[in-house]
């Protein structure tokens, strides 16, 4: 097994104080984002903490095997702020980034009490919280692995599912760079608690709608390659979800669909979220650090992967990143 590199010893004393505890993460959940805030609050539950799972945006439909039990709720839809500022600690998971909160910016800003941000992310703002960060881990479920080995428990099924999906979908099923020796370890570690990785895997990519079908098809029909074929770029607009009546969630992973083209080496997506407001996806497998080009438009991410949220019109919003790449690939 990899040593951690997260000290867990201050989460451990700040849970000696703390009896109610509220978990949340990034807007747009995916898996590595529900799977870790499962995989917590269960492992708080087992050291006697009450914990509510609360998201500013409701878990997407694709994703929602993940939760059968239905733990996970949406801030002002389920649980009144109010009711997640009584707690005595806020723990944030796998962001810490302001624009990445959503609503849930807000009652951040105005909790009184204790904040904890577990994250993997090399971008962050000051959340005003404890960091128990490791940009080396590939996921956020990896180091909630580790923090349930630092308590001394040991993953039940449940929580072996939802750690599996964080850890199998956050590095492309195993497929990227930052798949180590120790990812194999956790994952077989996990599949002995209980997680059965075909079950997973035909629930994230053998269950598509034939409405998600056509949006990658459309996503797919409008790739375009520039640089001599070294960058690939697409794009999703309002009325593709309208006439297709696929969900925002359709997206997700859609953009390493493009990477499959020979010579690529960086992978652009807008995709149309309203009228002048696009959020931005990129995917690097050269020396361009993605997480720097997203910067540069208020976003962040990691080195292979990141992303920002972008107002404008799509013409000069497309023609700026492609601009931004352009430069980072020199």
């Amino acid at each position: 097994m990899v040593p951690t590199r997260v000290d867990w010893t201050p989460l451990e004393q700040m849970l000696q104080r703390c009896h109610q505890v509220v978990l949340t993460s990034h807007i747009r959940p995916d898996c590595d984002a529900l799977g870790s805030e499962l995989a917590m609050a269960a492992l708080l539950r087992r050291l006697g903490k009450q914990v509510r799972i609360v998201n500013a945006q409701a878990t997407p439909p694709n994703l929602a095997f993940i939760d059968p039990q239905g733990q996970i709720q949406v801030l002002d839809e389920h649980v009144p702020r109010q009711q997640v500022l009584q707690a005595e600690l806020l723990m944030v998971l796998d962001t810490s980034a302001w624009a990445q909160l959503g609503a849930m910016a807000e009652v951040i800003r105005s909790f009184g009490g204790a904040k904890a941000v577990i994250d993997h992310h090399q971008s962050s703002d000051d959340l005003g919280a404890v960091e128990f960060r490791d940009t080396a881990a590939e996921a956020t479920g990896r180091l909630v692995f580790e923090a349930c080995r630092h308590f001394g428990l040991e993953p039940d099924a449940q929580m072996a599912r939802a750690l599996f999906a964080a850890l199998a979908t956050d590095t492309g099923w195993f497929r990227f760079r930052s798949t180590n020796p120790g990812t194999f370890q956790v994952a077989a570690q996990l599949q002995q608690a209980g997680a059965v990785p075909q079950e997973i895997y035909t629930q994230l990519y053998e269950q598509d709608t034939l409405a998600r079908l056509q949006l990658r098809g459309r996503i797919l029909a409008r790739a375009q390659t520039e640089l001599g074929g070294r960058v690939i770029h697409s794009a999703v607009f309002c009325r593709d979800f309208e006439e297709t009546g696929a969900h925002r969630a359709d997206t997700e992973d859609a953009i390493n669909l493009t990477l499959v083209v020979a010579g690529v080496q960086v992978a652009m997506i807008l995709i149309e979220l309203s009228p002048g407001e696009f959020k931005l996806s990129l995917r690097s497998r050269c020396h361009v650090d993605c997480s720097q080009v997203a910067a540069r438009f208020g976003g962040g991410g990691h080195k292979a992967a990141a992303g920002a949220l972008l107002k404008g019109d799509y013409a000069t919003l497309k023609q700026q990143v492609l601009d931004a790449v352009a430069q980072a690939m020199q």
